[in-house]
């Protein structure tokens, strides 16, 4: 297991490790020759140089490092993340901890990434500055040669460093935004821009006829308890001001309430103040945080980088002479877990574009959406109405695909670990907060609530593995595909920055696009669509699953839907 495709993994060539560590105002380069000091003033140059060789740079955190760098003009083929890494391997089942473990393994632990508007190589008060890099890099070496998984675990340590690398490089470069085009999306939704403290005109306007549908002359529909009496007061059952909820009512309040609610949430989440706060230069910036749940899926910090809304979109429009290449996969985890289980009768309905239609087609169920809802009900735990209806076809027709995220129920129930393919492994009850699957059950607590709590964790398992095999598969499609955009630049345009040539500027789990010169549309479109099929083949070898992509080229992004 192995592609020079995904951070040099499996690369014949001798590849020189170099160990990066702050020391004051300069720099300490760990060689195989020795201790080189650098001056911090001259790393760039340092960096550039040594990129001409095959060289793996080791750091502690690839956002304490990389930013700088490519202010600079310099980019990084490939590094090991430390942080990253040592997340990951303290959680999976193929390291052998005593090996992990020291001094430093609390502060390892805590190490957060660092996110700013103009970061600094060396920030004051850094808790990196506490820890030893070179010793820490010497201590997951060991671990991975002590492993019975080393190549596994060395590819998806590599994938993650990779990941950090697109992610620095995706808030350097920034994703094409035109602030002309997102004002008047607003304007035309909301009305014109309002002074300061109040609502825009749009909202007003349904802000009365919500007071007026309710008898509430004094209402602030913007506060879900005064919504909540009001909507009692008028003799309506309701428990909450959800939509999902209101939706259910018969009044005239619900239709300016829906539409008020929307608005709102487009003001809040992308409105003005949004546009100044996170657009310069014509670039929307946000961080992205690889490795930010514990799945292995992404998370971000600030602009929610991560639910760009479809209202929205029509602003982020590729640079004159530029397009954006727009690529997704179309139903990925059901995929990954047809190849993870190996099923040969999934994999055979994955054949088709669409997964679910392929059921139909097999005739396991009647119904696309009844596949949907069986499917997904089997990967989240979804085992009561339509999708528990569905099982017992599904695991008639499915026994491996089933039996697998059943199993992992069942070890999630009796508190155990759960691992990816790679080995990525899940935490264990009563540790942290699950950022998109809900909170671990605490301990204690009476037997009833004790079954539901081991119920619970068991739906967070039976998907760990599905969702966290297809993060891999994500990240391996992305670190190959940062690789190919840049061999196309060098082969197409020569010399050239990051931002000049083909480049990716967004990563949304299954979702990726790229901002090429308009010459190369074609050209990347074949190559997004090659690193797809190289990630299957490396995670899943030659199992015979399909991840299909659906590529647009557009000028903008709304064009691709």
């Amino acid at each position: 297991m192995g592609s020079a495709g995904v951070g040099g993994v499996g690369e014949t060539a001798e590849v020189n490790r170099i160990v990066l560590v702050r020391r004051g105002d300069d720099v300490e380069a760990h060689m195989p020759a020795g201790v080189l000091r650098v001056p911090a003033t001259t790393l760039a140059g340092f960096v550039r140089r040594h990129e001409a060789g095959p060289v793996r740079w080791i750091w502690d955190d690839t956002t304490r490092w990389y930013p700088q760098l490519l202010a600079q003009g310099v980019r990084v083929a490939r590094c090991t993340d430390l942080r990253l890494a040592h997340a990951i391997l303290r959680r999976t089942p193929f390291a052998d901890q005593r090996l992990l473990t020291g001094e430093e393994t609390a502060g390892w632990d805590a190490l957060q990434p660092v996110t700013g508007t103009d970061p600094a190589l060396f920030p004051l008060a850094d808790p990196a500055d506490l820890l030893d890099p070179a010793a820490e890099d010497a201590r997951q070496q060991a671990v991975l040669a002590a492993s019975p998984e080393r190549r596994r675990l060395e590819l998806l340590l590599a994938a993650e460093s990779s990941g950090a690398l697109v992610a620095a490089e995706m808030t350097h470069a920034g994703l094409p935004w035109r602030t002309d085009v997102h004002e008047r999306l607003l304007t035309e939704l909301l009305g014109p821009r309002p002074v300061a403290g109040h609502r825009p005109a749009q909202l007003e306007r349904l802000a009365s006829q919500i007071r007026g549908a309710l008898g509430a002359p004094a209402l602030n529909p913007d506060s879900p308890a005064d919504v909540l009496r009001a909507l009692q007061a008028a003799g309506l059952p309701v428990e909450d001001t959800r939509s999902w909820t209101l939706a259910q009512l018969e009044h005239p309040v619900v239709p300016p309430l829906l539409e008020y609610k929307k608005l709102a949430r487009l003001l809040t989440a992308n409105g003005w103040s949004w546009l100044d706060t996170w657009v310069r230069d014509g670039r929307f910036r946000s961080w992205f945080l690889p490795g930010g749940v514990v799945t292995g899926r992404w998370a971000s910090n600030g602009g929610g980088a991560l639910s760009v809304p479809v209202q929205i979109r029509p602003a982020a429009v590729a640079d004159e002479g530029w397009r954006l290449v727009v690529a997704d996969v179309a139903q990925l985890e059901p995929r990954v877990l047809a190849a993870v289980s190996g099923d040969l009768a999934m994999a055979e309905a994955a054949r088709a574009r669409d997964l679910y239609q392929g059921m139909v087609d097999a005739g396991t169920v009647a119904t696309r959406a009844e596949a949907k809802v069986g499917i997904l009900g089997a990967m989240y735990g979804g085992t009561r109405g339509e999708s528990g209806r569905m099982m017992p076809r599904l695991t008639r027709r499915y026994p491996q695909a089933i039996a697998l995220v059943e199993e992992a129920a069942r070890a999630g129930e009796r508190g155990e670990v759960v691992r990816t393919v790679l080995g990525r492994g899940s935490p264990v009850p009563g540790g942290e907060r699950l950022v998109d699957l809900g909170e671990p059950p605490e301990p204690g607590g009476s037997r009833q609530e004790d079954d539901r709590r081991r119920r619970a964790w068991g739906r967070f398992t039976r998907n760990f593995v599905v969702q966290g095999t297809a993060a891999e598969w994500a990240l391996c499609w992305l670190a190959d595909l940062r690789n190919r955009l840049w061999r196309l630049g060098e082969e197409q345009l020569g010399e050239g920055r990051l931002e000049e040539r083909p480049h990716l500027v967004f990563f949304l789990h299954d979702e990726v696009l790229v901002h090429t010169p308009e010459h190369l549309a074609d050209r990347v479109a074949d190559e997004v669509r090659s690193a797809a099929a190289a990630a299957g083949r490396l995670l899943f070898g030659g199992f015979p699953v399909d991840f299909p992509l659906d590529v647009a080229v557009v000028r903008s992004w709304a064009d691709a839907a």
